[in-house]
């Protein structure tokens, strides 16, 4: 899509309400629908995090998205797909500034560059207890980006048109952090599976842009 053309779009999205958990829950997999149910409580002692969705122009003026491909480490989010961003530090007056922070650190697009437009519903990550905030941005800039070496492998540029594509929703059997193989709802982008938090919050992108677009 045109990125001025998404631009126009998106102006409209304060006004559109967020389908929330209608839309998260189209991605989530039987056994964590019923955890989502109890975790109301753990959720108000978790740790906080915030994370960008940032949409851009490429060197076509099309619009596009970003990712990133984790380091492989000792933890539950080693290798995974998912947005910028990161955990709430002391200097962080919010998560959105949090999630304006990390992109920079991991990406390399400096904040000022960048328009955070809308907060979109929050996710609980009950493996390793955080509270993930996420956020739509823009930045009218083709970004130049820097990945962090030490933290990012590998960084992954969207089409919308890709994302929007029905042929992007798969399903795939994953091994998951409660040690069993589960077979779970799934985007496939750019050759990459996205399962677990970060699908959710793009099921959730989704239904709301495509009220707009």
């Amino acid at each position: 899509m045109n990125f001025d053309k998404f631009l126009t779009a998106i102006s409209n999205i304060e006004s559109i309400p967020l389908p929330a958990e209608t839309a998260q829950i189209k991605m989530v997999p039987p056994f964590r629908r019923q955890l989502m149910r109890q975790q109301s409580k753990a959720k108000k002692n978790a740790k906080k995090a915030g994370v960008l969705a940032l949409f851009y122009p490429n060197t076509n003026h099309e619009t596009h998205f970003v990712l990133i491909l984790r380091k492989t480490y000792k933890g539950v989010h080693s290798a995974q797909i998912a947005f910028p961003g990161g955990k709430l530090e002391e200097q962080d007056n919010s998560l959105k500034e949090t999630a304006l922070r990390e992109t920079f650190e991991e990406i390399g697009v400096p904040s000022d560059q960048v328009e955070v437009l809308q907060s979109l519903t929050d996710v609980y990550i009950p493996p390793s207890n955080f509270n993930v905030q996420p956020f739509i941005g823009i930045t009218k800039q083709i970004p130049g980006f820097i990945k962090q070496e030490d933290e990012v492998e590998d960084i992954i540029e969207i089409p919308l048109q890709h994302f929007f594509d029905d042929s992007a929703l798969i399903t795939k059997t994953v091994s998951t952090s409660y040690s069993v193989d589960v077979e779970v709802p799934a985007f496939k982008l750019n050759g990459h599976i996205v399962w677990g938090a970060t699908a959710m919050m793009l099921s959730e992108i989704k239904d709301l842009l495509k009220q707009l677009l």
